[in-house]
């Protein structure tokens, strides 16, 4: 009887055996794919903070106003951002440039003599301002993160379709990283491109808004620029985390397959 029962079970013992090796290599290898998932999900996020940019808060219209936050952020895990210097461009003077105070931040901004004066509301402008620093007063833009410095700038040319800057970002370590490459057309991107604004179609012959109501609107625009750049991180997160169950989901899906062929 013992013998009959030792031959019964023993065609079973093999594959409980194989189906046990190979729950314990899957479950080596879920860790495996979820740093790939992570890491690949990394890649992909990093581009959007790779250099100092410049983005409206809302219309950028040619001719107006409009509020622009320059964004910066921290590429370096040993040392933090101190300082920004963004120059305005003397080709495209704004005759109007209000920098939004930031907490933690001292602004300086410095007017300049221009070549050729420009007109602003009927009126002969012959300086104009063509340089904004902001400099930390305690720890900077830390690892990790990034800043926003808004600024309320017009009026805006009205024959480009863009407004050209350049940056200087400081580190606490002394190094200074120059965004000031200008990007040319069908051409790769260069390594420390320069903060762009692209504008849009002017709304009216007033550029949109007066300087007293425009300011007003301003404020409430990088509050709002503010919140879409915390709702875009958040979202930023949660499609990661997507993707790593996604991925976790997939392996388990594959693992029941071979099961259920074996």
């Amino acid at each position: 009887m013992s013998k009959i029962s030792k031959m019964t079970q023993s065609p079973q013992m093999p594959q409980q055996q194989a189906d046990a090796s190979r729950t314990r290599r899957f479950a080596r290898r879920l860790p495996l794919v979820g740093a790939a998932a992570v890491g690949s999900v990394v890649l992909l996020a990093a581009p959007a903070f790779a250099h100092v940019s410049v983005q409206p808060a809302g219309p950028a219209p040619k001719g107006g106003y409009a509020t622009v936050n320059f964004k910066v952020p921290n590429e370096r895990d040993d040392a933090s951002t101190v300082k920004l210097e963004v120059t305005l461009p003397t080709d495209q003077p704004l005759a109007s440039v209000m920098p939004q105070p930031v907490p933690g931040w001292k602004i300086d901004v410095k007017t300049s003599k221009l070549a050729k004066p420009i007109e602003m509301h009927g009126e002969k402008i012959d300086k104009a301002p063509s340089k904004i620093t902001w400099t930390a007063e305690d720890k900077g833009v830390e690892p990790g993160r990034f800043q926003q410095f808004p600024v309320s700038v017009g009026m805006l040319p009205e024959d480009a379709d863009q407004v050209v800057f350049k940056a200087l970002q400081t580190y606490d370590d002394k190094e200074v990283v120059r965004w000031i490459e200008p990007t040319k057309e069908g051409a790769p991107e260069p390594e420390n491109p320069a903060p762009v604004l692209q504008l849009t179609a002017a709304e009216d012959e007033h550029g949109g808004a007066d300087a007293k109501s425009g300011d007003k609107g301003h404020v409430k625009s990088a509050a709002a620029g503010q919140d879409a750049a915390d709702g875009d991180t958040t979202a930023r997160v949660l499609g990661a985390v997507g993707i790593v169950v996604g991925l976790i989901g997939i392996g388990f899906g594959v693992f029941a397959g071979r099961r259920r062929s074996a």
